[in-house]
């Protein structure tokens, strides 16, 4: 090969390398800010608004500190789940839930890579149900309302990039949470001996894969109480503003 063919292609692949560095950094961003921004995406299709605050204190490590808002009303999808019960179909729900956390980074920096974020939540729930029970051959409806207070420990487990300027995309890939729980829902309505008992034997038959559920039933009305242990699963895509 031409020696000055070679030099020439050298010179144009060493300014094309350095051309190629520059933009990659220009697209990254400057890199320096301390504070993360960051809104959940799918959260929005479920009619919830949920945003964190995520501050670098030392090294590879950020505390943050999560909201989450659904305003009371009916389910997504209610139609989907009229297909599975009729008794979803009058469910409304709102929620308000508050997650601090500690988050340690395993790559190169602060805000990229994959972490571990030992976090507690605490989270309460506003429901109401036109609850439909069986007597004397008839449904007969009762409406229940009430809140639910939760309160949560777990770990999650996720990884966060750089993905153009100061804008960072995370997944919280996995956080199983453990806690307590404790709550209350009545409704008022005139029972005869009979209601009572009927509605009674239908609550009696309401089984939650956690916490415990037991209810009191008198001709005013019922009374569902939950408590006891309580878990679940964090997950969720953010896109983030660093500054």
């Amino acid at each position: 090969m031409n020696l000055n063919l070679t030099k020439r292609f050298g010179l144009i692949l060493a300014i094309g390398l350095s051309v190629s560095q520059i933009s990659f950094a220009q697209m990254g961003g400057s890199d320096v800010g301390e504070n993360l921004i960051k809104l959940n995406l799918p959260s929005l299709a479920m009619k919830t608004f949920n945003v964190q605050y995520e501050r670098a204190i030392y090294g590879k490590t950020s505390v943050g500190l999560g909201l989450r808002i659904m305003p009371k009303g009916s389910l997504p999808f209610k139609s989907s789940l009229n297909s599975i019960d009729d008794q979803l179909g009058s469910l409304e729900m709102g929620n308000f839930a508050i997650t601090p956390e500690i988050k340690f980074y395993l790559g190169k920096g602060v805000f990229r890579g994959f972490y571990i974020a030992p976090y507690l939540k605490y989270a309460n729930y506003n429901t109401s149900i036109n609850y439909e029970y069986t007597s004397n051959n008839k449904t007969e409806v009762i409406p229940l309302s009430g809140h639910l207070n939760t309160y949560t420990a777990g770990v999650l487990f996720g990884a966060q990039w750089r993905i153009a300027n100061d804008f960072y995309l995370d997944w919280s890939i996995f956080g199983p949470q453990y806690g307590i729980s404790s709550g209350k829902l009545t409704g008022t309505k005139t029972l005869t001996i009979q209601e009572q008992k009927d509605l009674k034997e239908e609550l009696d038959g309401i089984d939650l894969p956690v916490g415990k559920v037991s209810n009191t039933v008198d001709s005013n009305g019922a009374v569902v109480d939950l408590k006891g242990p309580w878990a679940g699963i964090r997950a969720n895509i953010g896109i983030g503003y660093r500054f």
